[in-house]
């Protein structure tokens, strides 16, 4: 049964101050609601790594040629290294490695071409394997395939916006050719991405062809897919790698320079370490403002009991009990923290839902921030400390009250 004698006691002490109940009470939704937009701050950040990383072949190895920084058998250092099409066939021989991918950049700013518009896009040049790698999400027509690169056909795959830059919307762009420097390349696929936006406005060629038409068999970065592997498996693979490359290219294996390798599932790792990290300090703030306002409900009942002294006297005098006194206290304490701690939550969940709707209908794809959200079940815990808490806070001047001597309290 709800004892309304002393709810009506409660907020009757809690509007006698209101200004310091007003001020008590923010600071402990201030706690929560900043938790609440941290932690969902926190998952947008983390979201978008993860789409980043879910958007790639996740076992694979990056390599980049480098320039040596030490002496090897006679060769001086400063040697600047290039891949060429012997790396990339020798790759696949290396214990481990089951699938490999080559890269040619076109460097240099020039204008692609379709009838009279001329536009600048990122260009490309690739074999079947790194497509698959970048795992695109093909919207018409097909991807490069093997034939293409065995007879070095001049045929394209583009992104989505490069399809929006050159043809309007509802032209179909299967069979139309494309310009770029001086050759043209007949469009055979339409991809887009749901990672990095740049991948939208790339223009993917085979390398094959681009090595004949620029006279070279030059490879700009090559890429080696381990399978299911473990870190301590793809560190073990790496090794071979570096070492397979030094003895093909003539340089130190323990020259770090001479070779750069960007372990995906180590950048991947770190990652996880990082969020790891920065959940914590998350909580670390969110629980330091939370207890700032536990502390404030906590000074705010003290001040009360000195305020009842001589209320508390009285109600000891005529047989009030202990436990009753200490009840009357720890609810006040508890249902301020409670009521501040809800509103907190409600509010911060509130903003979060706001600017998720607003990033949907605004079609609003932020590279570094996706889909902020926030654990519930993660809230709820928080703020059940939250009260759980206020009562502790309350139960420490609940406890001086019932000290209080009946006659010195009517004295005073």
């Amino acid at each position: 049964m709800i004892d309304t004698d002393k709810w009506r006691e409660i907020f009757s002490s809690l509007g006698r101050h209101k200004l310091r109940t007003f001020l008590t009470a923010f600071s402990v939704w201030w706690g929560i609601f900043m938790l609440v937009i941290l932690l969902g701050a926190g998952k947008g950040l983390e979201n978008s790594a993860e789409e980043d990383f879910k958007d790639d072949a996740m076992s694979i190895i990056r390599m980049w040629p480098g320039t040596t920084s030490k002496e090897y058998k006679g060769l001086p250092a400063g040697r600047r290294l290039r891949f060429t099409n012997d790396e990339f066939k020798s790759m696949s021989e290396i214990e481990g490695v089951r699938e490999t991918a080559s890269r040619y950049f076109l460097w240099g700013q020039y204008f692609i071409k379709h009838k009279n518009k001329s536009l600048s896009f990122d260009v490309q040049c690739v074999n079947t394997s790194y497509i698959k790698f970048e795992n695109p999400e093909l919207i018409k027509g097909r991807l490069l395939n093997q034939m293409d690169l065995k007879e070095k056909r001049k045929v394209c795959v583009i992104g989505i916006k490069v399809q929006e830059g050159f043809f309007p919307k509802g032209e179909n762009p299967i069979g139309e050719y494309l310009n770029i420097k001086g050759t043209d390349y007949q469009i055979v696929g339409v991809i887009t991405d749901t990672g990095w936006e740049g991948k939208k406005r790339r223009i993917y060629l085979p390398i094959t062809t681009t090595q004949l038409v620029e006279g070279t068999e030059r490879i700009h970065q090559l890429t080696a897919e381990m399978g299911d592997v473990t870190l301590a498996e793809s560190e073990v693979i790496e090794d071979r790698i570096r070492l397979s490359l030094a003895t093909q290219m003539k340089f130190n294996p323990t020259d770090k320079q001479a070779i750069y390798l960007r372990n995906q599932i180590e950048n991947y790792n770190r990652f996880r370490s990082t969020m790891n990290m920065i959940s914590l300090f998350i909580w670390f703030v969110g629980i330091g403002s939370i207890i700032a306002g536990v502390i404030g409900v906590s000074n705010i009942m003290l001040i009360i009991v000195k305020e009842r002294t001589k209320e508390i006297g009285v109600r000891k005098a005529l047989g009030a009990t202990p436990s009753s006194i200490v009840t009357m206290i720890v609810q006040e304490a508890i249902f301020l923290t409670s009521i501040a701690g809800y509103l907190g939550m409600l509010c911060g969940m509130g903003l979060i839902i706001a600017i998720q709707t607003v990033m949907e209908q605004n079609n609003m794809e932020a590279e570094f921030f996706r889909n902020p959200e926030v654990d519930i079940k993660m809230v709820l815990i928080a703020l059940g400390i939250l009260v759980v808490s206020g009562g502790l806070a309350g139960l420490i001047p609940a406890l001086q009250a019932v000290k209080i001597n009946p006659v010195v309290a009517m004295k005073s």
